[in-house]
């Protein structure tokens, strides 16, 4: 078995002891951001598995849009990521 060769880790242990991977991330054409998807991003540049310039140029996100979706999750949590509440938790 041959690993690829990729900058930085290839897993972290996030605070709740679980092991996020870089095979956890999602595809690098999503076009459906959902909010589970949206906090794993979040997640991996948070805890240094993947860097936010990586991020935003294998994702095709803004730095303004991660920004949102990082603030959203520092805040309020993953729930805050759903398309369905975020009017709740902007007016807050």
């Amino acid at each position: 078995m041959y690993l690829k060769r990729v900058d930085g880790p290839r897993q972290v242990t996030l605070p709740d002891g679980s092991i996020l991977s870089r095979a956890d991330l999602p595809a690098n054409d999503t076009r459906r951001w959902v909010a589970s998807r949206k906090a794993v991003v979040v997640k991996a540049v948070q805890h240094g598995l993947l860097a936010l310039g990586d991020a935003l140029d294998r994702y095709g996100l803004s730095e303004e849009e991660f920004s949102l979706w990082r603030d959203a999750v520092e805040k309020h949590g993953d729930k805050a990521l759903r398309v369905t509440t975020l009017q709740k938790y902007r007016q807050l």
